[in-house]
């Protein structure tokens, strides 16, 4: 008994699907000049197809003029054709693939040597090597990998390269020593697609591979088929069936690309069926199947599938399978303003829609694509709110409370305090805009669906946050920007997360508040000291990029050397001397002035700049001894000379000249706990 048995996952991937059908859309919605940066898939048919409806294919922007649209393909396009489109004012429209859009982002977002796995001469390769900041290096093999001298790598992959190559490339960077962190971003409907052929290959007597000749991952699952069936063809149309074979073999596997549409993997299908039935050997109970379903009639509400067999400015006439014909009005279906049937359908077209009525009146059944479309869509909103994932929606007006959004073919309400994470007092700024939002509730009985662009931007940050946290590390120095200011040292925000710059860790000097040497907005690189995910603490250290005065003293200060400082402090028995932040010198009473100094206030005032030599530097103590009397001419010959101060009067006690060396008093260097919290909910 002959068998035609189907892989699980075959065809259209979610990315390949989303890139035709924004193709569609803008091809519907526009008469000319829309164009594809190469073919949008590697499949002639759709290809084709898509040329019909006015999408052409391009190689380069030079063949488009400003105004004209170009879909960029699944595979993307790297960062320099984003930058060239909009200088040369050309409209994108971004099919790009999600998962090939997250790795554009991983690798820019990168300052290590990005290495790819994959094939170098594939778009979606070339796209990705375009958003690296330096140019990365494309291996797919052992060999290959092994000769990578660089080190400290940052692995990426090809979407649809198989699991054993990346495999193969991590053994060979072990084997020789190298420092590797690898993202595997091989798309999980990829593996899902490979390891449901390879299965269906073992139990096989024959496997048919459906795909393009140009398409990567179609070749790769004849590759994996051939490995469990040696009797495996590679089928691009009915035209390349073996049909000589199919007779000699009673179990035959289906598999198809990412870019293979259904009608072809149908086509295929039904040809083999009809070899089958030649040779009497179809199964008896499959032919049963299909003698009853031309004898039932659909009910209404349900979806059916069917065949064009007319257009006309009226309506579409559908070949059901069954004995009547489907009647599909124009007044059921969506249309753009202009649109007519003929520019949306054509003979032989497989179209879906909703059952109305099972007798219009004229012997026909009555069909709707407008209410198959926004049951769907209705069906896609409640699945939303189930999984919590995004949609994307289009404001369209504003109402008393909010916003109405639209998602295809439904409507739905977004209050206004869920329009953003900030307060909106004008909702009208919104009108127009297209954003992503979290289905809030739905009741689909009252048609009400309520969305949140607020939760989407809030998990957007968590997700922002929870990356920092996973990727920063202590003694890390990133790039901060001053927020806000507290007694105690400045709150720095580090993309995301804003950690305290405690006062004692902004200079080496002293400091009365932070403001001297900070200002709101500033960017400035700090150093992480200290990390506490449980209570969300980050410590964060700014005199720690330059070095500590006194461990590079000899480099910059001998004795003997006039330098040139701020009076920080003044003593009855001398003046503290600021020769850079964190490091000053003690000009005793007696090395003020040559004449003798009965009050230091006399010479000398906090803030005044002056000239001094080094008399002294020890190390072990970290004190300083400067004169300003030698950097000053003596009294000429006849002027009074004042006698040296007495030894008794010049040496104060070492307790009063230690506790005038000691720095200022300063915040504490650790805060309480709730103290901290305190602080940010008062910010808040």
């Amino acid at each position: 008994m002959k068998k035609i048995v189907r892989a699980e996952n075959a065809g259209f991937c979610f990315g390949v699907k989303q890139a035709i059908e924004k193709a569609e859309r803008a091809a519907r919605s526009r008469e000319e000049n829309i164009f594809s940066m190469g073919p949008l898939i590697h499949n002639e048919r759709v290809t084709g197809d898509l040329e019909k409806a006015g999408v052409r294919i391009i190689d380069s922007l030079d063949e488009v003029n400003a105004g004209d649209v170009v879909i960029i393909r699944s595979h993307g396009e790297g960062k320099a054709f984003y930058d060239e489109a909009e200088a040369r004012g050309v409209e994108l429209i971004d099919a790009t693939c999600p998962f090939v859009a997250k790795i554009h982002k991983l690798v820019h977002d990168t300052d290590k040597q990005v290495v790819i796995v994959g094939d170098r001469d594939h778009p979606e390769v070339a796209g990705i090597f375009g958003w690296c900041r330096r140019p990365a290096i494309v291996v797919d093999s052992y060999d290959e990998a092994a000769a990578i001298d660089e080190d400290d790598l940052f692995i990426v992959t090809q979407t649809t390269i198989r699991e054993e190559v990346l495999q193969e490339v991590e053994r060979a960077l072990t084997d020789n020593g190298k420092n590797f962190y690898v993202n595997n971003t091989i798309c999980s409907a990829t593996t899902k697609r490979q390891e449901s052929c390879a299965e269906l290959a073992k139990n096989s007597d024959m496997m048919i591979v459906i795909g393009g000749r140009r398409s990567s991952n179609t070749k790769k699952l004849c590759e994996i088929s051939k490995k469990y069936c040696e009797n495996t063809y590679f089928v691009e149309n009915i035209e390349d069936l073996p049909l000589k074979e199919l007779g000699k073999c009673n179990r035959i596997g289906i598999a198809a690309g990412a870019s293979t549409p259904e009608c072809t993997i149908k086509e295929v299908i039904a040809r083999m069926s009809d070899v089958t039935l030649e040779n009497n050997e179809l199964n008896m109970n499959d032919l049963m199947d299909e003698i009853e379903k031309s004898l039932r009639l659909p009910r209404g509400g349900e979806i059916v599938t069917g065949k064009v067999h007319q257009v006309t400015d009226k309506e579409v006439i559908v070949n059901l399978g069954c004995k009547k014909d489907g009647i599909l009005p124009a007044s059921e279906v969506s249309l753009e303003e202009g649109q007519k049937l003929s520019d949306v359908f054509n003979v032989d077209d497989e179209i879906q829609a909703k059952v109305i009525k099972t007798d219009d009146g004229d012997g026909g059944i009555l069909l709707s694509k407008k209410k198959l479309e926004i049951s769907a869509n209705w069906d896609e909103i409640v699945k939303a709110l189930e999984d919590k994932t995004v949609l994307e929606v289009k404001v369209t007006r504003t109402v008393n409370g909010g916003v109405i959004a639209e998602y295809k073919e439904v409507s739905g309400f977004i209050p206004l305090s869920q329009l953003s994470d900030h307060y909106v007092e004008n909702a009208d700024e919104f009108v127009g805009q297209t954003m992503e939002v979290r289905v809030s509730r739905v009741d689909q009985r009252r048609n009400r669906a309520v969305f949140s662009h607020k939760l989407f931007l809030n998990e957007e940050k968590e997700k922002l946050v929870a990356e920092i946290w996973e990727n920063l590390n202590v003694g890390d120095v990133v790039e901060g920007t001053v927020m806000r200011f507290t007694d105690y040292g400045a709150f720095v925000d580090i993309g995301g997360i804003d950690g305290l710059l405690h006062i004692s860790e902004i200079s080496w000097g002293r400091l009365k508040h932070p403001q001297e040497v900070l200002s709101i907005g500033q960017k400035i690189n700090v150093k992480v000291l200290s990390m506490n995910a449980e209570k969300g603490k980050i410590s964060l250290g700014l005199k720690q990029n330059t070095p500590e005065p006194w461990s590079v003293i000899d480099e910059n200060y001998q004795v003997g050397q006039v330098i040139e400082g701020k009076v920080v402090q003044i003593k009855e028995y001398g003046a503290f001397v600021e020769l850079e932040p964190g490091l000053d010198g003690l000009v005793h009473i007696s090395e003020v002035a040559h004449k003798r100094v009965g009050n230091i206030n006399d010479e000398l005032e906090v803030g005044q700049i002056v000239k001094a030599k080094i008399l002294e530097i020890d190390k072990d103590r970290k004190r300083i001894s400067l004169s300003i009397r030698e950097t000053i001419d003596p009294p000429v010959a006849g002027e009074e000379n004042n006698a040296p101060q007495q030894a008794e009067e010049e040496a104060a006690p070492a307790e009063e000249a230690e506790a005038a060396e000691a720095p200022a008093a300063e915040a504490p260097a650790e805060e309480t706990a709730e103290a901290v919290a305190d602080e940010e909910k008062t910010e808040a």
